[in-house]
Order: structure tokens, then C-alpha cells, then sequence
């Protein structure tokens, strides 16, 4: 049972719709890229990317994310350079998801609401029409525009902004959520956008209000993997999980995993602190910045109350309900409590080793 954390969310009884979207994106890539000293075994990170589909009442909708284009072979030269050393590819453009499996109308998104600039969350913006505004993080104008072909070195596309408006979020004089500075999107309580830097220039994460009192944070990335994110001094690691997440198949129903065995290949053998608490260097990122971002975000995970949804959070594949079913049932449906843990699967690795020692 996680402990009671007070998160100073202003009371409104206004929700928004929330689908998950299933992007087709597969993702692989060295986890050493983000954090330290991985786990045995836990040498990749290998993931899906979700984004978020948010139906207002008054009819508007907006799009958190994008996922990954199926065209990468139209990325700026420098990115399809950077890329050429990753797995990465998409079976079907976000757009085509929309209109295929929900028959969304694509001139009825009101805004594509960026977490950030990287190429597996932006998306083909220009598959939209020019009605949808395009919104970004703060920083982002002065760091990337204008995007390529204009600047042959830019890191995104001119045509993921071209004949649209592009607006860029302030927090300047906002308020805060728990301690990220927010900014009420819609402006009746339903729907923020939360300052979440270090990552990236202009990263940010959503906190949509699926009752008046449950919540949906879109992590983006916030954090890459969920040892980054417990155990925590809000939610220390149990004395037992079940099912456990190194039977075989993984999550057997009926099966236990001790606490002592999650503790033992803790790197800090510790029940209190993240499996991945050190972020590693990267260019673009802050690292004081990103980790800070996380610590923030503990506090969210550990509520009741907020289901963290992170972008590249695998473990929830086989838990959660996808785009077009809602996810706003999330807390009646248990899907935090059995997510909670299921990432440890992650670490078999490391558990036969240590059991065998």
C-alpha cells in the first residue's frame, strides 16, 4: 500500500476522455543511454511508445504525442545519422490509428501537444490538416526553429510546423501541482500541462482528471523505466509480489516473489530507493535537471489516486485497455496495482544470478 501523498490538486468535478494509444512504435536502444549501471541482463531497453488521445465535454480534442513517423527515411539528414545505430520503426502513422481504429475525424484535433522534440513522440504533424495547432514546450522556438530544410542541420522537420499555428507553452506564472509548475490547459481543471525539464529543452508531461477525484499523468519521458521510479520512500518495496514477475511465463497467477530476492539485487540493496536512481550523460540533457523531474514524479506514482502512464512503459501492454476503449476506468479496472510491479520482470536476470549464488 503506497503511503498518503498530498499533491495540492485544485478541486474541479470537469474530466476528460482519455485513450491510450498503442502507437505501432518499437524501440530499442542501450538502457545504459539513460541510466547507470544497468542491471545483468538489463543491457536494453526494448518498448513500445504510447501516446494519449483527450476528448473534452465541450467537444475539443488534443493529442499528447505522436509517436514515432513511418517514414523515417524523411527525417533531417542529421537525425537518420543518428538513428542509424537504433531500432526504431513504426508499422502505421498515428494519424492512419485515428481513422482506422476509432474513425476519428483528423480535422477535428483541435492541438498535438508535444511532451518533446524527439523523433519517437513527434510524429508526422503534416498528416494533419493545417486547423491543428501544433504546441510545444517552453525553449522550443529559440532551440529549433527553424527545422530542416531551411537549417540542414535542424533537428525537426519545417513541415511539422508549416501553415499552422505553433505555440509554445509559458510557465512563468503558474501554479503548481505537487511541485511541478502547471498550466490548466482547457481552463476548468480537466486537463494540465506540467513543466518536466531535464530531459529535453521544453519536456513536459499531462495530468488529465478521468474523475473528480483520479487522475492519468502522461509521463512522455519523464522517466524511461519504472526502476527509475520505485521503490520510493512513498512506496518501498512489499514483502512479497504476486504474482511473481520471475515465474515462468512471467506473472504466473499463484506464484510469489519474495521481498528479500527484490532487495538482494537492488544495487543499493535497498526497499526505499529507485533500481535506477543515477541518470547517465547524454547530450541535451540536464541530468541535475532530469532527475530532479523524477523525484517529482514519485510523489504522483505513489498516489493512489494518479496512474503514471509513461511513454516507453512496456509492462503495461498485457494490463492496460487501449485506443478506442477509454482508460478513464483505470482505478475500477486495478490497473495501477497490477502494473505496480511488473517491470521487475525486467530484472530476471539478475534474480537467477543472485538466487544461484
Amino acid at each position: 500500500m503506497a503511503n498518503k501523498v498530498e499533491l495540492q490538486i485544485p478541486p474541479s468535478q470537469n474530466v476528460v476522455d482519455v485513450s491510450v494509444i498503442n502507437s505501432t512504435t518499437f524501440v530499442r536502444m542501450p538502457l545504459g543511454f539513460f541510466v547507470k549501471d544497468p542491471l545483468p541482463g538489463h543491457e536494453n531497453l526494448e518498448c513500445p511508445s504510447f501516446l494519449f488521445l483527450v476528448q473534452h465535454p465541450s467537444g475539443k480534442k488534443v493529442l499528447f504525442d505522436l509517436g514515432l513517423r513511418k517514414d523515417t527515411e524523411s527525417f533531417p539528414p542529421v537525425i537518420r545519422q543518428g538513428m542509424a545505430t537504433l531500432t526504431m520503426h513504426a508499422d502505421r502513422d498515428v494519424a492512419q490509428i485515428l481513422q482506422e481504429d476509432g474513425k476519428v475525424v483528423l480535422g477535428e484535433i483541435d492541438s498535438i501537444i508535444w511532451s518533446h522534440w524527439h523523433t519517437d513522440h513527434t510524429g508526422d504533424p503534416s498528416t494533419f490538416p493545417s486547423n491543428v495547432e501544433l504546441v510545444v514546450g517552453p525553449g522550443f522556438k529559440d532551440a529549433f526553429l527553424p527545422g530542416y530544410p531551411a537549417n540542414p542541420y535542424g533537428l525537426i522537420l519545417e513541415s511539422d510546423y508549416a501553415g499552422r499555428q505553433l505555440r509554445e507553452i509559458d510557465f512563468t506564472n503558474a501554479f503548481l501541482i505537487g511541485d511541478f509548475r502547471a498550466v490548466d490547459f482547457f481552463g476548468d481543471g480537466s486537463f494540465y500541462l506540467l513543466d518536466s525539464p531535464g530531459h529535453a529543452i521544453g519536456h513536459m508531461c499531462a495530468l488529465a482528471r478521468t474523475t473528480p477525484s483520479s487522475f492519468i499523468l502522461m509521463g512522455g519521458d519523464g522517466c524511461h523505466h519504472c526502476g527509475s521510479l520505485r521503490p520510493s520512500k512513498y512506496l518501498p518495496l512489499p514483502d512479497q509480489v504476486s504474482p511473481s514477475p520471475f515465474s515462468v511465463p512471467p506473472h504466473l497467477p499463484g506464484t510469489v516473489c519474495p521481498g528479500a530476492l527484490l532487495e538482494a539485487i537492488h544495487p543499493k540493496h535497498s526497499r526505499t530507493e529507485p533500481y535506477y536512481r543515477d541518470l547517465s550523460e547524454a547530450q541535451g540533457r540536464d541530468v541535475a535537471e532530469a532527475e530532479a523531474t523524477i523525484d517529482k514524479m514519485t510523489a504522483f506514482d505513489a498516489s493512489e489516486d494518479v496512474f503514471v502512464v509513461l511513454a516507453h512503459d512496456g509492462s503495461l501492454l498485457n494490463v492496460i485497455d487501449f485506443f478506442p476503449k477509454s482508460a478513464n476506468d483505470w482505478k475500477a479496472m486495478g490497473w495501477k496495482e497490477t502494473g505496480r510491479w511488473r517491470f521487475l520482470e525486467d530484472f530476471k536476470d539478475a534474480a537467477a544470478k543472485s538466487s544461484a549464488a
